[in-house]
């Protein structure tokens, strides 16, 4: 972007609580601008049931094509029960917009204040302070074969070893400018694509010698985060 051009930012509020969220973030975005030159220019756009409303889609064309010609996407939250019939579920749209824009990287800091400490339903002495980073646009959401019938349904997990790579890449070089700390949450005792992610991570971990790499099923990390969330930071 050049000097003294607006950035241009979609903003998509969503549904339910969605708005209520979306005007309080646009308070903080005009807040921490004020001060430091950065001019911008928002054009609202209906995304999810509220697109859905207006014309029978959660991702129109020209919610797309405005989110592609942007610096910068903000969303609230989609989805609510009077779409739960819908033909297309507001979720359907939040799906493809992941995939047309590359949203590979699910980046989900998790860091409880003492302020907010009494509300969290993780509680320790320590500081808690770790991200969680997640593949978007792979695996069981976007695999296919997919059918249901009246007799059985059934989804494919699928991932490809390069969308596990720069996923694997991403986090190694968050830990890196963090607590140079990377754990990877599976089920490889059961699943093939998680024994598949074993592998691959293992060998990006070798890239990055300072950072401590360790791995932990599924259920034994949900334990972790609850009772000693310290250990994953």
């Amino acid at each position: 972007m050049k000097d003294n051009q607006k950035a241009k930012i979609t903003v998509l509020s969503g549904d339910y609580i969605g708005p209520e969220i979306m005007a309080a973030g646009l308070k903080v975005l005009q807040a921490v601008s004020q001060n430091n030159e950065f001019d911008y220019q928002i054009k609202k756009m209906p995304f999810g049931g509220a697109a859905i409303d207006q014309v029978g889609d959660p991702l129109p064309k020209e919610t797309l094509t405005s989110c592609q010609q942007s610096d910068a996407v903000l969303l609230a939250a989609i989805g609510g029960p009077k779409w739960d019939n819908a033909k297309k579920r507001p979720e359907a749209g939040l799906l493809q917009i992941r995939k047309e824009l590359g949203l590979f990287a699910n980046i989900r800091p998790t860091e409880i204040s003492k302020a907010m400490a009494k509300f969290s339903p993780i509680k320790n002495e320590k500081p808690v302070d770790f991200v969680i980073v997640r593949e978007l646009t792979s695996g069981i959401y976007f695999g296919k074969p997919r059918e249901k019938t009246n007799a059985e349904a059934f989804d494919t997990m699928r991932y490809k070893r390069n969308e596990i790579a720069r996923i694997t890449k991403i986090a190694f070089e968050m830990a890196e400018k963090r607590s140079k700390h990377v754990t990877l949450v599976d089920k490889a005792n059961v699943l093939a694509t998680s024994k598949f992610w074993r592998e691959i991570v293992g060998q990006i971990a070798q890239n990055y010698p300072d950072v401590q790499y360790d791995q932990s099923y599924v259920d034994a990390a949900a334990m972790k985060i609850i009772s000693a969330p310290e250990n994953l930071t």
